[in-house]
């Protein structure tokens, strides 16, 4: 019998900062850039009632721990349900389990900063956001760790949410945010483009990004829907989080390779290669980068791993008691 931490998202609220999340996270991709496994989500559709259940995983070697995020979206519930398992990597033990929707703005805006830190310009100061619900909350404070910001535009359709948005992160962030009446004019003369939306079809204009510019788009991630139209992607040096995501359900990748404009040797590298100094990423000031972020285990196995280990040395969580299956696998 061993003892598993079962923690709710208020036990994980507050442990860490978002640059600790992104430390975190970039260690996670380093390992995955020296072979650490991971492969892309897989997802299971059911018609009626309409729903999804989600999941993928990750072993990361140096931190001792692996596991995986589960996830359901829609059916009766007309709601969304997160299960994070994690486990220690050299005795296969349950370590934790996860109440993992609160995480998952902080773990996957960390991903989309390790992607900036990797590919955008080292001087790189105006950020233009599409998006301003939870996502692009954790993408714009993630971000804000790893460039010295002095310019945050954001778009999104209605205009008392980009409002909102903006004036919570006008007051807590040394940049001057604002929101702006359309893409066109948050991608503007923008050194730093972020998509956080569940847009269908691409958001802005390919032919609007200057020289220079990095994209991290983080909302598209199905075959069906792209956030990112054929030209960004024609346009730009590619990496996605995972090299076999950008063929699985990488939708704007697709969509280009249909169109006949980019074959898959477009693909740079992945994220971990280039944090890891295996492979390049941004060769030129006036290269166009894009990160392709749909979501992976890496990151969320990264974070799980750190905030178990703080949880517990804040005397968080509820000990749930789980047999090894040499006890319980009996047949009796």
């Amino acid at each position: 019998m061993t003892d598993t931490l079962f923690l709710t998202s208020d036990d994980v609220d507050g442990l860490a900062t978002p640059a600790e999340y992104v430390d975190a996270v970039r260690e996670g991709y380093r390992q995955r850039g020296t072979g650490a496994p991971a492969q892309p989500r897989s997802k299971l559709v059911r018609e009626d009632p309409a729903g999804m259940l989600t999941g993928y995983a990750a072993i990361l070697p140096d931190d001792g721990v692996m596991g995986a995020y589960t996830y359901t979206a829609g059916f009766g519930a007309e709601d969304a349900w997160f299960v994070l398992s994690l486990f220690d990597a050299d005795s296969g033990e349950p370590l934790a389990l996860f109440d993992g929707a609160s995480l998952n703005p902080f773990k996957t805006g960390a991903a989309g900063a390790v992607g900036v830190d990797a590919l955008a310009r080292e001087d790189a100061t105006t950020l233009g956001i599409v998006g301003s619900g939870a996502q692009a909350r954790g993408q714009l404070r993630a971000t804000a760790t790893v460039r010295d910001l002095t310019d945050v535009r954001v778009y999104s359709p209605t205009a008392e949410n980009r409002e909102a948005f903006a004036g919570d992160f006008d007051t807590e962030l040394e940049a001057d945010v604002r929101a702006v009446a359309s893409s066109a004019d948050a991608v503007a003369g923008a050194d730093i483009v972020i998509t956080a939306t569940r847009a269908s079809e691409p958001v802005f204009d390919g032919d609007e990004l200057e020289p220079g510019t990095h994209v991290t788009a983080m909302g598209q991630y199905g075959t069906d829907g792209r956030e990112l139209d054929t030209t960004t992607i024609e346009r730009a040096t590619y990496v996605p989080d995972l090299r076999e995501r950008a063929t699985h359900d990488a939708g704007a990748f697709l969509a280009a390779l249909e169109d006949g404009v980019v074959d898959e040797d477009h693909v740079r590298a992945e994220l971990g290669e280039v944090v890891a100094g295996v492979e390049p990423g941004r060769t030129s000031d006036g290269e166009i980068t894009v990160f392709d972020s749909g979501g992976t285990g890496i990151e969320t196995v990264a974070a799980a791993g750190m905030l178990y280990e703080r949880a517990r040395e804040a005397g968080l969580g509820t000990e749930l008691p789980f047999a090894p299956a040499s006890e319980a696998l009996t047949g009796d």
